[in-house]
């Protein structure tokens, strides 16, 4: 989820921790407070890999700091901290309520489309359920809603218990979507393989990328009904001297590490050539916005390269320092 999305989630979890008899002590209410909000941004530390570049950042984020190991340890040296500061506090539930606060972090993220290497060491495979969107509206507002109830008199333990009820709902109200929209999906191309979803702000609204054995077909669903907006031939990748030049790349190598679909083109242009994947999950507007690109020079020198989001041609060309044609 979104860092605002944790926190208020790290607010409303110390709110629930007000029926826990221990925080009849105002330091213990107050360290936990502040236990599950820490807690509830702490696995997101990697965020601050975007400040070296892309590649380093999809290759690493919500991996290490999401895994199993990490999940335990969080708690332990966030308590450790908070506890060195109000020695007061009670130190198991303390370290209970904030690792409530990690584990929930992880947890929620493995339900949106990016997921997360939650289970490493055991496994480095990327669990992503795709079915709430990395911001969805709907649960930050009804934390949101939680929080006035509170702040105008509610008792917070009972308020956000109810809420957490009515999330429950919520997310199997989405997974019977997400299971309508792909039977959907499936009567439209029936020799679909594998039927990626991503789903969107809008509550009825869902992306689709389907990987047949020789096509990849782009689609939008809206209000249970599914649109094709695009269709391409699945090429397998040639045999070629610039794509193994490229390959070497780290800003491509992230890329596919992380794209499950997509289509490639390798252009010869003037005196380089270009090399470009394009991932089908998110198209927008009628583009594909995230994409991995290699510029080789005529001996395979490899002269620059991006991967990331762009929205324009024009961007791309300035990231990658290019002069307009």
């Amino acid at each position: 989820m979104d860092t605002g999305t944790h926190l208020v989630m790290g607010i409303a979890l110390g709110g629930l921790a007000s029926l826990d008899p221990a925080l009849g002590d105002t330091s213990t209410a107050h360290a936990i407070m502040a236990g599950t909000i820490i807690g509830s941004q702490a696995p997101d530390i990697d965020t601050v890999l975007k400040l070296r570049n892309n590649a380093v950042y999809i290759r690493n984020h919500r991996g290490i700091t999401h895994s199993i190991p990490a999940v335990l340890l969080w708690p332990v040296l966030i308590t450790f901290t908070i506890f060195t500061a109000v020695p007061s506090a009670n130190l198991l539930h303390l370290w209970l309520w904030t690792f409530l606060a990690v584990f929930l972090h992880v947890f929620v993220d493995i339900f949106n489309s990016y997921g997360t290497q939650a289970l490493r060491p055991i496994s480095s495979r990327w669990l992503a359920l795709g079915v709430i969107n990395t911001f969805d509206p709907f649960i930050f507002g009804i934390h949101a809603a939680a929080l006035v109830l509170w702040g105008v008199g509610f008792p917070p333990g009972y308020t956000f218990l109810a809420m957490y009820g009515i999330l429950v709902i919520y997310y199997f109200a989405r997974f019977k979507e997400q299971r309508y929209i792909k039977r959907a999906v499936k009567q439209q191309i029936p020799d679909a393989k594998k039927i990626i979803l991503s789903p969107t702000m809008k509550y009825h609204r869902w992306k689709i990328a389907v990987i047949t054995g020789n096509k990849f077909y782009v689609a939008r669903a809206e209000n249970g009904y599914v649109t094709v907006l695009d269709k391409f031939d699945r090429l397998p990748l040639p045999e070629s001297e610039v794509l193994d030049a490229a390959k070497h790349d780290k800003n491509l190598a992230a890329f596919l590490s992380f794209s499950p679909v997509y289509r490639w083109e390798i252009t010869a242009v003037k005196d380089y050539y270009e090399v470009r994947f394009i991932d089908l999950r998110y198209r927008s507007n009628g583009f594909y916005p995230f994409v991995a690109v290699v510029h080789l020079d005529r001996d395979l020198n490899i002269l620059n390269s991006y991967t990331g989001w762009i929205f324009s041609e024009a961007k791309l060309r300035k990231k990658l320092n290019l002069i307009p044609f």
